[in-house]
């Protein structure tokens, strides 16, 4: 009798890093914060070539099975602008040894095993609005078929709002809804908003975005310090961020480091606060983030 193993599918967590080192730390803390969560499938990091052999052996030691590819060029973005190699993400669809991969971008947290994705078809994601998705956490199906097809379509289609997520929706037109708890947005705009970051501890992945929570002091969310930001801002969700950086290994903490520009940012944005005497009051807030007093290049 054979046994059930196998007829087991191939599976895997998958992110893709590329054009600069922003999102190392993230990559780290997902990693680690997948694998608090007891998941038996494999995690795969696709990254172009300025990820550098040092935050490669941090990324390595994070859990993650590191693969070099060559970046797809966004056919909306100007060259050299951040989001010029924003269509990398593609590359996932060739991860054929896989029959499925739950794409996750780098600046999202799982805080409960999420296995349990695998079983949804592609392309499944949670939605961003009443009739589009998110394309943070999205349920793939690998298939080189698949991946020659849009990259066809990356010259015929057009987005409708010039963004790699707006691409993937006109593709995707026809895709099967997962629930909101697993890629909670972090956005709060409005009285609605903040009621609904009383429900942060019961969600099971949590999309952080704005200003992301390695890139401000461990003391409170930067986000309530730039104007434009505030929406993003909840003190509770970075919180629940620098939870997950206790607890990963010491060796891995340096990779979330602050660098002298980044500091040179936050305390710049701070006394724009405090001169416009922000109502939250987060500028009064002492600043004890240690990170300060060591920073990189």
């Amino acid at each position: 009798m054979l046994k059930y193993s196998a007829f087991q599918q191939r599976e895997a967590y998958a992110t893709v890093l590329h054009t600069s080192e922003d999102y190392v730390c993230g990559a780290v803390a997902l990693a680690q914060s997948i694998i608090r969560t007891n998941s038996t499938r494999d995690l795969i990091l696709l990254h172009d070539e300025n990820i550098t052999p040092e935050s490669l052996v941090g990324l390595k030691a994070a859990g993650w099975d590191t693969r070099l590819i060559n970046g797809i060029r966004s056919p909306f973005a100007d060259k050299d602008s951040f989001n010029e190699w924003n269509f990398s993400p593609l590359r996932i669809w060739m991860l054929t040894w896989y029959d499925k991969v739950v794409f996750i971008d780098a600046d999202v947290l799982v805080f409960n095993n999420i296995d349990w994705l695998f079983v949804f078809p592609q392309l499944s994601a949670a939605p961003n609005d009443k009739a589009l998705f998110n394309s943070g956490v999205m349920v793939i199906e690998p298939s080189l078929c698949v991946f020659e097809d849009l990259m066809v379509k990356v010259l015929e289609m057009d987005s409708y709002n010039g963004s790699y997520q707006g691409w993937l929706n006109e593709v995707f037109t026809w895709w099967h809804r997962l629930p909101s708890q697993v890629n909670f947005l972090k956005d709060f705009e409005g009285e609605d908003g903040r009621r609904q970051e009383k429900i942060l501890d019961e969600i099971s992945v949590l999309h952080f975005l704005g200003l992301k929570p390695w890139m401000c002091y461990r003391d409170y969310d930067c986000n309530w310090d730039k104007e434009g930001m505030q929406s993003f801002a909840s003190d509770k969700a970075h919180e629940k961020w620098w939870q997950v950086y206790d607890e990963m290994p010491e060796t891995l903490q340096p990779y979330c480091g602050l660098t002298e520009h980044m500091n040179w940012r936050l305390k710049k944005w701070r006394w724009i606060a405090r001169s416009l005497k922000q109502p939250d009051e987060h500028w009064k807030i002492g600043v004890t983030d240690p990170r300060q007093y060591n920073l990189g290049a």
